[in-house]
């Protein structure tokens, strides 16, 4: 039996969920998500309770049960509390600023990158430095953070450019000097 997708996910107050055969709408206070799910995958509400369970251990049945689980508990999350995701930026003359919902960098190249964030996503900016993605979806949350921190990757030498917070980097040594001249 799977680990994951045995485990209920409870659902809080003020979140509600409707099940149609294999299709999940959740809504919430920070929005609404909406999934369509593996029609061999039955999904339960009971008390307040969501259940997954699957109709056979073959080998299909077992990788969409955990899935199916973990999919269901980020929609609750997200419409309940949302999720962020935070980069930092590090090196001279880097910045970002928000101007009139789009988000402008200044990362080393010659003309600032305009970003625009996608629906449901909201982008902001504290000091110059930090960039605060938040968002109900949590897969589209981390992926506007991976495509912005795409546009600079932190360096390896110098440690400059876009990483996200809590990323430790491991910087390597320069060139050395020439070893035992002849």
């Amino acid at each position: 039996m799977s680990r994951i997708g045995s485990l209920p996910i409870s659902v809080p107050q003020g979140v509600e969920v409707q099940i149609r055969e294999s299709e999940v709408k959740v809504k919430g206070t920070k929005g609404e998500l909406y999934h369509r799910f593996h029609p061999d995958i039955s999904i339960v509400l009971q008390d307040g309770m969501l259940t997954v369970a699957r109709p056979s251990d073959n080998r299909v049945h077992r990788s969409l049960h955990g899935l199916t689980r973990s999919l269901l508990a980020n929609m609750v999350e997200g419409v309940s509390n949302g999720f962020e995701r935070i980069l930092e930026i590090n090196g001279i003359g880097y910045r970002a600023q928000n101007v009139g919902g789009k988000l402008l960098l200044q990362i080393g190249y010659a003309n600032p990158i305009e970003f625009s964030p996608p629906a449901g996503i909201g982008i902001t900016v504290e000091g110059v430095n930090r960039i605060h993605i938040t968002g109900v979806d949590k897969e589209a949350v981390g992926e506007v953070a991976a495509r912005i921190r795409a546009l600079r990757p932190a360096d390896p030498y110098k440690g400059k450019g876009i990483k996200y917070v809590g990323e430790k980097l491991r910087l390597k040594p320069g060139k050395s000097a020439k070893i035992g001249k002849k």
